[in-house]
């Protein structure tokens, strides 16, 4: 039975007792203790005046005496604050619900009904231009454990990756290797597919880093000189004939 239900049934019956009176599931309102207040639950006194015939604070003592005596294993302590009675749920109350938690995998879980929402997690969808590292495991735990608590709160969950292998980045690769690389393979250089890829993009930056500074030495504006530099042309004319499906273009990339 949950700690709620178990207070709302005592009071109901500690009001018969103490005044006479039936009392309706409704009339026991229990909120959280505010913050500058000890205690967890709170029960609202002022219902019970009228049956009690006496003050809110009088009136709150009265209950959280019997309150405790009647729940020792659920309640700790009281503090009544006018027509508020703060109750201090029981440190043997607790670990009973850690226990319950812990014997429970699925506890707090929602259910996955037809009707629950559609949820798309998209990870870690590397860069192919760069090496994998111990430093994109972060992303696909953080994408594994976002898609988990999804799951955990009644969502549909699809997991994807995309594979980052197109792009302006690519060409760029691309490009440096049809003008330095000369055949370059991972065969013939005993190199890794990733690594020998992001060589020719660091490649890449590294020319038109050098292209950016001529030019800006030559007196024209840094960032006219990053967009209209020869090597970055290049590489985004050599984007449109990708997307425009260049038989050349395709299979080189």
């Amino acid at each position: 039975m949950k700690i709620e239900t178990k207070i709302t049934e005592a009071v109901k019956a500690i009001v018969e007792e103490l005044y006479g009176q039936a009392v309706p599931d409704k009339m026991v309102q229990l909120q959280q203790t505010r913050p500058e207040f000890e205690g967890q639950i709170t029960l609202v006194v002022f219902p019970f005046t009228k049956m009690s015939h006496k003050a809110p604070d009088a009136t709150a003592l009265e209950i959280g005496e019997r309150l405790v005596a009647r729940l020792p294993e659920v309640i700790g302590k009281f503090n009544a604050v006018k027509g508020f009675l703060n109750l201090s749920i029981s440190s043997r109350q607790w670990i009973e619900l850690l226990q319950e938690i812990q014997a429970n995998p699925r506890f707090g879980f929602l259910p996955v009904t037809g009707d629950s929402p559609l949820v798309m997690i998209e990870y870690s969808s590397p860069n192919t231009n760069k090496p994998l590292h111990l430093g994109h495991v972060r992303n696909n735990l953080l994408g594994w454990a976002l898609a988990k608590v999804m799951e955990a709160n009644g969502n549909k969950v699809v997991k994807t990756n995309i594979v980052n292998d197109r792009g302006i980045h690519i060409c760029k690769s691309m490009l440096a290797w049809l003008k330095w690389g000369n055949g370059e393979t991972p065969e013939s250089s005993g190199k890794k597919g990733d690594h020998l890829i992001g060589d020719y993009y660091v490649a890449f930056d590294k020319h038109y880093r050098e292209e950016v500074k001529e030019r800006v030495a030559l007196g024209m504006d840094e960032e006219q000189a990053k967009q209209e530099g020869p090597l970055i042309k290049e590489a985004r004319e050599m984007l449109v004939k990708w997307e425009q499906n260049d038989p050349e273009v395709r299979s080189l990339w």
